[in-house]
């Protein structure tokens, strides 16, 4: 009964719980609390509040740094996990981050898909989310495609 799950024998929906159970962990260290969306309500896959604020993130979990298009100007956060260390930034920070240190916005996915993701982050890029780290993540290293 508790043996432990293979990440890759998961369907997407279920590496979906998957994966904001361990963001849900990580974010209850800094005193939120998590709640899973069934649909992406303005955009977000969960809603996280502080028990110290009154301010509520509406964040997309993403399995890889990724930006979107749509998600400008929605006051989303885009969380992801890379090298084993979860990141949450506010989406329109992490464009113009992506625009400072990478040529992704030049991208013709960015331009004619309207959106870029990577598994790669560059030195200089992931130098600059250093203030956007929470921790590490709970468990077996998640795979990211």
């Amino acid at each position: 009964m508790f043996d432990r799950v293979d990440y890759k024998t998961l369907n997407s929906r279920q590496k979906e719980i998957f994966n904001f159970q361990k963001i849900a962990a990580t974010l209850a260290d800094y005193g939120f609390n998590c709640i899973k969306l069934a649909d992406d309500w303005l955009g977000a896959d969960f809603l996280a509040y502080n028990v110290r604020d009154t301010k509520t993130l509406k964040v997309q979990l993403k399995s890889r740094i990724t930006i979107q298009k749509k998600y400008v100007g929605k006051d989303i956060s885009m969380a992801f996990p890379h090298k084993g260390i979860w990141y949450l930034i506010a989406h329109d920070t992490l464009v113009e981050k992506i625009g400072e240190h990478t040529d992704w916005l030049k991208s013709e996915s960015w331009q004619t898909a309207n959106g870029y993701s990577s598994v790669a982050i560059n030195p200089d890029l992931l130098a600059s989310l250093d203030e956007n780290k929470l921790g590490p993540v709970y468990g077996t290293v998640l795979e990211t495609d």
